[in-house]
C-alpha cells in the first residue's frame, strides 16, 4: 500500500503541475486548453479516492475514482480535439463514461467480478488513447513543426499498449485479486506508467499549445494586420529565397509593385476608414485571384509588390493586367456611398546574378514610369540590350 501511495502521490504532484501551467494558459483562449485542465482536475480528484481504497466505500474507491479517471481520459481526448478544430463528440463521450460506470457498479455491487472491471477500464483506456494519438497525427496543422505533435502521439500510443498489456495479462491472463497488487514486477511497472499517462500527456499539451503560440507570433509579425498580406519584411524574405532558386534551377521569377492610384483623394473625400476599407478589399480580392505560390506583400501606405516564381516577363504581365482590370471594376460600396479606384503596375524580372533590392528597384523604375503616363496603367521594364527599337528608354508600355 505504501507503493501505491508514493506512486499516486507522485503522480497527484505531476498532475497539479500541470493544472497550474495550463491555468495560467487558460487567459489566451486557445481551444482545448479548458478541455485538458478538466481532464486534470479530475484526475487529482481521483488519485486519493485510489489511495483510500479499503478504508472508505466502494462506491468513492472504486466506481467514482474510476469514473473520474475515464472522464479525465475522455477530457484529454476532447481538448486535443477542440485544439485541432475537430468535433470532440462531447454526447458520445458522455454516453460512454455512464455506459463503463454502469458496468463498474454492476460488477462490483453484484458479481464482484474483477475481471470484467479489468477488462473495460483498460480496454476504453487503450481506446481513448489509440483515438487520441490518431487525431493528433492525422489532423496536426501542416505549417507547425511536428514535433510536439509526433511526441504527444508516440506518448499515447505507448500507454495504449501498456494499457492492453495490463488488461490482458490482469484481466486474463493471471488475475490478481486486486488490480493495485504488488505481487509482480509487471504489476508495480504498469501501474506506474498508467499512473504518469496523464500528465505526460498534458505536459505533451502544454507543448503544442506554446508552438501554436510561437505560430500565432510568427504570423502576426509576417503578415500585415489591416490587409492579411504579407509584411514587407516577410515579403523580402520570401523573395531573397525564391530568387536563389531561380538562378540555382534556371527559371524565371517576376515582381510587381503595385500603387493604388491617387489615394490620398480617396482619404480627403470619404475618409481614412473608407481607405482602409480600400486597401482591405484590394488585398482580398488580390490574394483570391493569385495562384498557389504567389505572394501579396505590403510595401507600406498603398503601395503593394507580388512575387510571381517561375514567372517570365509575358506572363507577369498578363497577371498585372488581370489585376489592374479586376481593380477598376471594383466598386466598394457602403455608407458612404460607392468608391471606385485604380491601380498602376510595375513589371521586373529577375536577371542573371540579380538580387531582390535591384530587382526591387527596377520593378519600382517600371511603376514611376506608369504613375507619370497616365496611371491605370501597366509598365514592365525592358532589358536594354533587347531594346534595339528604342534607344535610350527602357520601358515598354505594357497597359492594354
Amino acid at each position: 500500500m505504501l507503493t501505491l501511495a508514493s506512486i499516486l502521490a507522485t503522480t497527484a504532484l505531476l498532475s497539479l503541475a500541470m493544472l497550474l501551467m495550463l491555468a495560467s494558459l487558460l487567459r489566451t483562449g486557445i481551444a482545448g486548453i479548458r478541455e485538458w485542465f478538466f481532464s486534470n482536475i479530475c484526475l487529482i480528484v481521483a488519485l486519493p479516492l485510489f489511495i483510500l481504497r479499503d478504508a472508505i466505500p466502494d462506491l468513492l474507491s472504486i466506481i467514482l475514482a474510476n469514473a473520474l479517471l475515464i472522464t479525465a481520459c475522455c477530457g484529454y481526448y476532447a481538448g486535443c480535439a477542440r485544439f485541432l478544430g475537430r468535433p470532440p463528440h462531447l454526447h458520445r463521450l458522455a454516453i460512454v463514461i455512464a455506459i463503463l460506470t454502469a458496468v463498474m457498479a454492476i460488477w462490483t455491487y453484484g458479481d464482484n467480478n474483477f475481471v470484467i472491471r479489468v477488462l473495460a477500464i483498460t480496454t476504453f483506456n487503450a481506446l481513448i488513447f489509440t483515438a487520441t494519438a490518431i487525431i493528433l497525427l492525422r489532423h496536426r496543422p501542416l505549417n507547425r513543426h511536428p514535433h510536439p505533435y509526433w511526441f504527444a502521439a508516440s506518448v499515447a500510443l505507448l500507454f495504449a499498449i501498456c494499457q492492453m498489456l495490463r488488461g490482458a495479462y490482469f484481466g486474463v491472463i493471471e488475475p490478481p485479486d486486486n488490480l493495485m497488487s504488488f505481487d509482480t514486477i509487471w504489476n508495480v511497472a504498469l501501474l506506474s506508467i498508467g499512473a504518469v499517462a496523464l500528465p505526460t500527456m498534458t505536459m505533451a499539451a502544454v507543448m503544442m499549445v506554446h508552438d501554436a503560440m510561437l505560430a500565432s507570433v510568427e504570423d502576426a509579425a509576417n503578415h500585415d494586420h489591416m490587409t492579411g498580406a504579407v509584411s514587407r519584411r516577410w515579403l523580402e524574405t520570401i523573395a531573397r529565397e525564391q530568387i536563389m532558386r531561380a538562378h540555382r534551377t534556371g527559371k524565371s521569377l517576376s515582381l510587381l509593385i503595385i500603387d493604388l492610384d491617387h489615394f490620398k483623394h480617396i482619404n480627403d473625400t470619404h475618409g481614412h476608414a473608407v481607405g482602409d476599407e480600400v486597401l482591405r478589399e484590394f488585398a482580398r480580392i488580390t490574394i483570391a485571384s493569385l495562384r498557389d505560390g504567389d505572394a501579396l506583400g505590403r510595401l507600406g501606405g498603398e503601395e503593394f509588390g507580388v512575387l510571381l516564381p517561375n514567372t517570365d516577363t509575358e506572363v507577369a504581365i498578363k497577371i498585372a493586367n488581370r489585376l489592374r482590370e479586376q481593380s477598376q471594376q471594383h466598386v466598394i460600396s457602403g455608407s458612404f456611398g460607392a468608391c471606385n479606384y485604380s491601380i498602376s503596375i510595375g513589371v521586373a524580372t529577375v536577371r542573371t546574378g540579380e538580387n531582390f533590392d535591384i530587382l526591387s528597384a527596377r520593378a519600382d523604375r517600371a511603376l514611376y514610369f506608369a504613375k507619370n503616363n497616365g496611371r491605370n496603367r501597366v509598365e514592365a521594364e525592358r532589358d536594354e540590350e533587347k531594346d534595339e527599337g528604342r534607344q535610350g528608354e527602357n520601358y515598354m508600355n505594357a497597359a492594354t
